[in-house]
This record gives C-alpha cells, sequence and structure tokens, in this order.
C-alpha cells in the first residue's frame, strides 16, 4: 500500500455523556483526537503506512497520545516530545434539538509554541505518496501560519500528492485570516476538501446565479479557475434533522469527470459526530491511493464517515473490508 504522512496538533478531548452539561459534570470521558490524527488512523486502518507527525509534552501524556497511535498502527517517528502541554478539548455533546458544543483549550500547547520546524524535511517526506494537512495548523498559531506554507511546499517539491482539507473552525481565527492563509496554500495542492461555504466566505467566489445546473460544480470549476493545479474536490453534503439524527451525502469533483455524488446516508441515531469528515476524508484518500473510480472513492469515504458516527470518540475504528461490507449489505443489515 501507499506511504503517508499527516502533520497536525493531536489533543485531549473531555466530553459529556449526551443530556449532561458541563457546568454541571462531575466526570468526563477522555480520549485523543484531532483532524490530521484521525486521517492518520483511517488510512492505516485501510492498510497504508502512515505517519503521524505533532509535537506533545515529554510527560504521561504524551506517552499516552504515543501509545494511542501505535495501537492503531500509526507511526509515531515523527512525534516529537517537548514542550509545556498536551492542547485539549472539551465537548458537551447535543441531543435532539441541542446541538454540540465544543470548546478548545490548546493556548500554550507544545504544537502551538512552536516557532521553527524541527523535522527534517527530506526525512519526513522521503518516498511519501500523500502528505496530508488542514487548515487547523494554521489557526493555532501565527508562526504556524508561514511553516504550514514552508511545509506544503517542501511537500510538493519532495514529489508528495498535497491533500489539504480546509477545515476552517471560527473559534480559532476570523474568515479574513483563513481566507488570506489558504490563499498561500492551495497554489501547491493537488486534492482538497472544501465545499461551497468555502468558495463563498473564505474565497470570495460570488454566489451562484439562480439559472445554473448544479450549484455545486459551479463553484468548484471556479474554484479550479483560481488554482487549476487542484485536480480533485471533494465535501459532504450534511442535512441536520437533529444532533441525533443527520442525513450525509458525499461529492466528488474531478477537473476531467465532473462531479460524482454517493448515496445519502440516514444517520439515526448518532452516537458521535466528531471525526465524520476526518473519517469522511480517510477514506476518499484511500480510494485515491487505491486507484478507484470517483464513484467507487466517494462510496466508500461517505460510507465509512456514515460509520464513524456509530461509535464514541474521534477516530475511525473500521478496517476497508468493514466499509466495503457495510455498502454491500446497506443499512442495519446484520454481518453473519
Amino acid at each position: 500500500m501507499s506511504k503517508v504522512v499527516t502533520l497536525g496538533e493531536i489533543l485531549a478531548r473531555f466530553s459529556t455523556t449526551a443530556g449532561t452539561r458541563i457546568s454541571h459534570i462531575d466526570h468526563m470521558q477522555v480520549v485523543y483526537g484531532g483532524g490530521e490524527a484521525n486521517v492518520a488512523i483511517s488510512l492505516a486502518n485501510f492498510g497504508h503506512v502512515v505517519s503521524f507527525a505533532s509535537k506533545v509534552p515529554d510527560n504521561a501524556l504524551g506517552e499516552a497520545v504515543k501509545r494511542h497511535l501505535k495501537s492503531h498502527n500509526v507511526s509515531t517517528e515523527f512525534l516529537l516530545q517537548g514542550g509545556p502541554r498536551l492542547g485539549t478539548y472539551y465537548m458537551e455533546a447535543g441531543v435532539g434539538e441541542r446541538g454540540a458544543s465544543i470548546f478548545f483549550d490548546r493556548a500554550g500547547s507544545s504544537f502551538a509554541v512552536m516557532n521553527d520546524i524541527e523535522w527534517n524535511l527530506s526525512e519526513l517526506f522521503k518516498d511519501v505518496d500523500i502528505f496530508h494537512v488542514s487548515g487547523i495548523v494554521s489557526a493555532v498559531s501565527v508562526a504556524w501560519r508561514d511553516m504550514a506554507v514552508e511545509l506544503v511546499k517542501a511537500a510538493k517539491a519532495a514529489g508528495c500528492i498535497v491533500s489539504f482539507d480546509v477545515n476552517y473552525r471560527g473559534k480559532m481565527w476570523s474568515q479574513a485570516e483563513c481566507g488570506a492563509l489558504i490563499q498561500k496554500i492551495l497554489p501547491y495542492v493537488d486534492c482538497c476538501s472544501a465545499g461551497h461555504m468555502d468558495a463563498l466566505y473564505l474565497l470570495g467566489i460570488p454566489e451562484a446565479p439562480s439559472d445554473v445546473a448544479n450549484e455545486l460544480v459551479y463553484y468548484y470549476e471556479k474554484m479550479h479557475q483560481i488554482f487549476p493545479n487542484i485536480k480533485l474536490f471533494y465535501a459532504t453534503k450534511r442535512d441536520v434533522v437533529s444532533a441525533s439524527h443527520n442525513r450525509l451525502t458525499g461529492a466528488i469533483w474531478h477537473q476531467k469527470d465532473g462531479l460524482v455524488m454517493s448515496k445519502t446516508h440516514e444517520i439515526n441515531p448518532i452516537i458521535d459526530r466528531v471525526g465524520g469528515g476526518d473519517a469522511f476524508s480517510g477514506g476518499v484518500l484511500h480510494g485515491i491511493l487505491s486507484g478507484w473510480t470517483l464513484q467507487e472513492s466517494i462510496d466508500f469515504g461517505t460510507a465509512a464517515s456514515a460509520l464513524k458516527h456509530t461509535v464514541h470518540g474521534d477516530t475511525n475504528l473500521f478496517s476497508e473490508r468493514e466499509v466495503s461490507d457495510f455498502l454491500a449489505a446497506g443499512s442495519g443489515a446484520i454481518q453473519r
């Protein structure tokens, strides 16, 4: 299989159970996660050779992160140790009409206080097929905005396919700050996870005229005109019935083959929505690395995301065979 490197901050997640408010909590569940780490675990589950690059403190929490990654067959060769603390976030689980709430506590973390790239880039990108990173990395600090651009440039120069997930987080930085940064990153990107909201509010693309046949095609074509190096865009469309009930459809666009859609997955009840987008990205990238058709890739990625919603924690816990069996059997079928 292929060799992959993902890079980002891994966090400890403290979460309530459904029906409990953080302000009234006396115990919380703890798991480890973060966008790029979640994608790394998905791709390792699907059989690829994956390394995750980050920095964690040299203490018991840093060791716990290491153990978490290794338990999912992700290499920690590029997991640096040092610095003051592990970043965290807190999630108040949603239920019914009340959506989940997330509170970040990552200022001053070992990853956030990095001011220089501490990896040997020739070693980091040696023989790597795909390098994956997201916009969250650049939102962590001002220094990381420059370092993220330097990293994607180096990955591109080393011959990697560069995968970028816009992953805008309004609680971390403004639309203007994010838009300015991704304008610098996207010229080096090959595959991009982005939707029409990113086109409108981060890239300033005008709203689609009312007479266009397909709005998503319009936005992807406009983005491709600005960044012709990006050959493939993908995203999910999520219809939120409630915090416990969503409908999920995947879309993938290629410059030659146009737009392809998955079937719509009815996810009800949702056990844990966090990490669903990362499972989707991991599934789509697996299809790309495996040489699958666009239809096969988007079907697999969307199914992987739907399955992620059924388990606790940030990470996808399903193998390629399990996702494929789910696709073949259909929703709710018993696997015998």
